[in-house]
């Protein structure tokens, strides 16, 4: 490969995307060039956000020496679905890459860079550090106490977390994180995506019923259905003027409100595709 096309692909993951055959969506193309920290993914079922995050997991593997890339999902097989997808677009590089180590559920590459798939137990996934990428993939069914032992892992490296999901009722980290302060975020939903067509969703929307489809391919946050008072409710409720009993501030109500200046929101579909300025 000549070494300015090389110098190319490691500067643009978009280009890298194209060079495995992979014409990336516009909300792809951006998510491959983002250059934050914190990334929220709320994208309908099949419209891309796994081989997007691979592609991401892959080259900065390739182009980012003794990166450590971790995989975290609701259960080791679908973070082991995760990281085949990330060694099927390895198999497509034009020169594939010398592997120290290879496994059906991790890799080393020559330059020590590690893609690891993680169990979805809190327990045992304690031990990595310095870690430049983390993967939450099916971020609303992932248990909280695992996501809150996986962000000490970036601690020291300033490295960078993505949730990507379909929601799953007001609820845990990931409805959080789509809600509070510090997180780019983009919104896909299946009506977005060029490869979904209007009679699926019609068929879908009329087997799933309203609930579930509205999560699964509408990207709406709707109330779970076990739920005595909505969420708006049960906030309505809520005093920030009174103290709580044993000190400390009004966790019901922080990350709820104030300004979310600087935050961007991408949401594809439509003539206004695009980041936003929130």
């Amino acid at each position: 490969m000549p070494a300015a096309y090389d110098a190319l692909l490691a500067l643009d993951p978009v280009a890298f995307s194209r060079s495995l055959g992979i014409d990336p969506d516009p909300w792809q193309a951006d998510v491959l060039r983002w250059h934050g920290r914190r990334l929220a993914l709320n994208c309908a079922r099949q419209t891309g956000k796994s081989t997007a995050a691979a592609t991401l997991a892959l080259h900065r593997a390739l182009y980012h020496r003794n990166s450590l890339i971790l995989l975290v999902s609701p259960s080791l097989r679908q973070s082991g679905e995760l990281f085949r997808k990330v060694t099927d677009l390895m198999a497509g590089l034009a020169v594939r890459p010398h592997l120290d180590e290879d496994n059906r559920l991790s890799c080393q590459l020559a330059n020590r860079s590690r893609i690891v798939s993680l169990p979805s137990s809190e327990a045992t996934i304690r031990g990595f550090s310095g870690a430049s990428l983390i993967v939450e993939d099916e971020a609303s069914r992932v248990p909280d106490d695992l996501y809150r032992a996986v962000r000490p892992m970036l601690a020291t490296s300033g490295g960078r977390l993505i949730l990507m999901s379909t929601p799953f009722g007001k609820r845990g980290h990931f409805w959080e994180a789509w809600n509070a302060g510090g997180w780019e975020r983009v919104e896909v939903p299946a009506t977005a995506c060029p490869r979904i067509s209007a009679d699926f969703l019609a068929e879908e929307q009329a087997a799933l019923g309203p609930w579930w489809f509205k999560q699964e391919y509408g990207c709406e946050f709707v109330e779970t259905s076990d739920s005595l008072f909505t969420f708006e409710e049960t906030m309505g409720l809520a005093r920030p003027d009174i103290e709580p009993l044993f000190g400390g501030q009004n966790e019901l109500l922080s990350g709820r409100t104030g300004s979310r200046a600087g935050e961007r929101l991408h949401r594809a579909g439509g003539s206004g595709e695009g980041w936003s300025d929130l």
